[in-house]
């Protein structure tokens, strides 16, 4: 059950004010109810937020939280002044002090994304996607040149999602191969990445965690069992050992983490932004 309602306003997607109002929210031990309101982007459209605003105070009997980032004073004057609600202006809170403290005015452009589909970069992070769909779980041997990063692993451990979020918030291309058994038993990687050995990145995880994800695709089958789990980490593990694999276990760690951890190891220079 939410204990109370935040809504995130904003004159272009949302997706900013969501993102940044969730990581102030994560600081505290409740779970609200998110209302993303995008596109508000004219005084008629404000005057439709302040009456769901309000409807939902009245409804609830608390101010509902609202997080906005919107360009257009007008607009926002009428979401301040209008709304029964506390209202956080992230623009106002962070904007205007830096052209304070620049000497300059910020662009005040409406929407993260109004024009970034003609820039190289969206271009060149779509080809990424369009890679790393290629050539998941090994489907495609095709152009491993290209890649940026290759994750290996057992099943399951993580590699797929990895690499779509490589892709996605970084523009990498990421190919992944699953480690099995055949590879075990012949104590090498698979044959196709022998010549791109620099860009293989290893991930783990621990074999219960691994079990419990395992049986949730396939209950009570070898494939999921403990023994079998245990079996191919170890091995996993044994042959990045030997092949001086970079890897780390994914066990404990956020999507987040992991591809930050991997980009540390080989493109540093995307976390330069």
């Amino acid at each position: 059950m939410h204990t109370r309602t935040v809504f995130f306003v904003s004159d272009g997607t949302g997706i900013t004010a969501e993102t940044f109002g969730n990581a102030i929210l994560a600081q505290f031990e409740f779970k609200p109810r998110h209302v993303r309101l995008p596109f508000i982007d004219t005084v008629d459209k404000a005057h439709q937020v302040v009456r769901q605003v309000n409807h939902t105070a009245e409804a609830e009997g608390r101010r509902p939280v609202v997080f906005t980032t919107l360009v257009n004073v007008e607009v926002l004057q009428v979401i301040e002044e209008g709304c029964r609600a506390m209202v956080l202006d992230m623009f106002g809170t962070f904007v205007r002090p830096l052209e304070i403290e620049l000497g300059m005015k910020s662009s005040h452009r409406v929407g993260r994304f109004s024009d970034v589909s003609k820039s190289k970069e969206y271009h060149d992070r779509i080809e990424a996607i369009n890679f790393s769909l290629a050539h998941d779980d090994g489907q495609s041997n095709a152009d491993l040149e290209q890649a940026d990063v290759i994750l290996v692993g057992v099943s399951r451990s993580g590699k797929t999602p990895t690499s779509l979020y490589l892709a996605m918030q970084h523009g990498l291309k990421a190919a992944n191969y699953p480690l099995i058994p055949e590879d075990f038993d012949r104590r090498q990687l698979p044959p196709a990445l022998g010549a791109f050995r620099k860009k293989i990145f290893g991930l783990t995880i621990q074999p219960e965690r691994l079990s419990e994800i395992r049986n949730e695709r396939r209950p009570n089958s070898r494939y999921a069992s403990l023994e079998n789990c245990r079996t191919e980490v170890a091995e996993a593990e044994a042959m990045m050992r030997r092949e001086g694999i970079r890897w780390l276990s994914t066990t404990t760690k956020s999507i987040e983490e992991i591809a930050t951890t991997i980009l540390q190891e080989i493109r540093p220079e995307r976390l330069e932004y």
